[in-house]
């Protein structure tokens, strides 16, 4: 298993909150009509996964 510092369970979590905000907004481009890869609820669901490991990275800090 890999053992991770302060810091690297910080960045770890900006990852994941990024990540879900670039998952929102392929949910919006896909709710205007063009969808990329995955349906617009998939893409919120996914950023609601994404959101949730950054949350909890973020505690674990």
């Amino acid at each position: 298993m890999i053992k991770l510092n302060k810091k690297s369970w910080e960045s770890l979590s900006q990852v994941f909150m990024g990540t879900a905000a670039v998952s929102v907004v392929l949910a919006g481009v896909g709710y205007l009509g063009s969808d990329i890869w995955l349906a617009s609820t998939q893409w919120l669901l996914v950023a609601a996964v994404l959101a949730l490991f950054g949350v909890y990275s973020k505690q674990s800090a």
